[in-house]
């Protein structure tokens, strides 16, 4: 007998925000100060990663200037310290899409969330001690984005950086090998159509793709990062 298949329906989601890591971006202000923000549009490939910022916001002002930030990952536990960013910009004055939202100007986002500020190998920008990943990179590009359509493409930035330097907790590596992330004791926060999630404690189906090792994917970016000497 024919299995039955599901039905659906058509809808149209104002956003189609499935579910993405957070990041908390850190990167460094005109002053020497340094900006730290929650996003979650990104994406990796290899030791690169993919990043859509609003265009207005001060990290975007800073990686367009300096070409430098930090992308910190947080779990669930560190929930607190990245709601209390949230509608707070470091551009001042306010944009006015971000008005419209009730942002408010911060300049001391880093005493208001919480975290503690750590300094960098590579870039000028502070890494975040509470996440558990702390991602040293650079702007390798810059991309357009909703180039079709007049008054959109001028809101959005992509970034494609290039990772520097990689560090973690130790309490996320997996057990005796020493560049390897267990994905067991590593669950970063997901923001889920606009609201906080975490993952499940434990794979739920083995995976093909996990029979493959994963040095077959390492990049040839590891190479150029380790010839890099901390500044």
């Amino acid at each position: 007998m024919p299995r039955p298949l599901p039905s659906t329906v058509r809808v149209e989601p104002p956003i189609l925000y499935f579910g993405t890591s957070v990041v908390l971006i850190s990167t460094t202000n005109e002053d020497g100060t340094s900006n730290i923000a929650p996003m979650s549009s990104a994406f990796w490939l290899g030791w690169r990663c993919i990043l859509g910022l609003d265009a207005s916001s001060k990290n975007t002002e800073n990686l367009l200037r300096t070409g430098e930030c930090v992308l910190n990952l947080p779990t669930p536990a560190q929930v607190g310290f990245v709601d209390r960013l949230a509608r707070l910009t470091g551009s001042h004055p306010v944009p006015a899409a971000k008005q419209a939202r009730n942002y408010a100007h911060e300049k001391n986002k880093w005493e208001v969330s919480g975290l503690t500020p750590a300094p960098s190998e590579t870039v000028t920008p502070p890494r975040a001690l509470e996440c558990p990943v702390q991602m040293e990179a650079v702007v390798a590009d810059t991309h357009g984005f909703m180039q079709d359509d007049p008054a959109w493409k001028v809101g959005i930035k992509v970034f494609e950086v290039r990772i520097q330097r990689v560090h973690v907790h130790p309490a996320i590596l997996m057990d005796g090998v020493s560049d390897r992330i267990d994905p067991d004791k590593w669950g970063p926060l997901i923001m889920n159509f606009q609201k906080f999630y975490g993952l499940a404690p434990r794979q739920v189906h083995s995976s093909r793709l996990g029979e493959i090792p994963e040095a077959s994917y390492r990049s040839p970016d590891v190479d150029r990062a380790r010839r890099l000497q901390p500044s």
